[in-house]
């Protein structure tokens, strides 16, 4: 496969694969951020393409690729919104259990073990990529965010989420969740590979992208839970860049 992918990176995933379903396993943090992963994938999709979300099928005639798709958490809700599902990831122990759980759920999902260059080398094109949590697990961002947008139809979107870099996401994203609550196995994360939501923009620009909005995804260890912020983008954000 043509490749940005780190492989020291998908070695920490394939060894956690058989947990993505488990919302009190090793991906409890994506469990518990999904909900507000969703809320802005979905409003920012409805909002392109003029869907309305309380219909049926609002995402029929849509064709989406989640690049890093693990288990299928975001796959599996975008083929129940209607859209023409790939999951696409470089781990292949993750493709079994994602075709497995959309199996079970009576999902048809076109999972692959692939990587976005290759997906890109071969012509494939969407009118949505999902790049949740990978840009900061890849070898050369600048090139894997580049291969995104040769995915991309002219028009289309991409969904990009990761880690701010600074001191807070530290304690937040490295001793919080993975030395004291031990949501994650230790070294999931490599903070320096963290990218500030101006480098991303740079990034996405350099790649031939228009950035057109980001959020922060902010956690209340109160309430705990995820909510979207306009503001707070210091740990977890998302981004929505347009081609053409």
């Amino acid at each position: 496969m043509q490749t940005t992918i780190d492989p020291n990176e998908v070695a920490k995933f394939e060894a956690m694969a058989a947990e993505w379903w488990n919302p009190n396993g090793k991906f409890r943090p994506l469990h518990l951020m999904n909900p507000c992963r969703l809320d802005y994938i979905t409003g920012q999709i409805a909002a392109e393409y003029s869907r309305d979300l309380t219909k049926s099928l609002p995402f029929g005639g849509l064709r989406i690729l989640d690049i890093g798709c693990g288990g299928g958490l975001l796959s599996e809700p975008m083929a129940r919104l209607g859209a023409e599902v790939v999951g696409a990831d470089a781990a292949p122990r993750n493709i079994p259990v994602a075709q497995v759980h959309a199996a079970a759920s009576g999902l048809s999902i076109d999972y692959r073990f692939t990587t976005a260059e290759d997906l890109a080398a071969a012509g494939e094109q969407f009118d949505v990529v999902l790049n949740m949590e990978v840009v900061e697990h890849v070898s050369d961002p600048l090139a894997y965010l580049t291969a995104c947008h040769d995915l991309l139809k002219s028009g289309g979107i991409m969904l990009c989420s990761t880690l701010n870099r600074n001191p807070k996401s530290y304690l937040m994203a490295i001793i919080g969740a993975e030395w004291v609550m031990r949501w994650l196995p230790k070294g999931t994360h490599d903070w320096a590979k963290f990218i500030t939501p101006d480098e991303l923009y740079a990034l996405i620009t350099r790649a031939g992208l228009t950035p057109v909005d980001r959020k922060g995804m902010v956690f209340n260890p109160i309430s705990w839970g995820w909510s979207l912020s306009a503001r707070d983008l210091s740990v977890n954000y998302v981004t929505t860049s347009r081609k053409g």
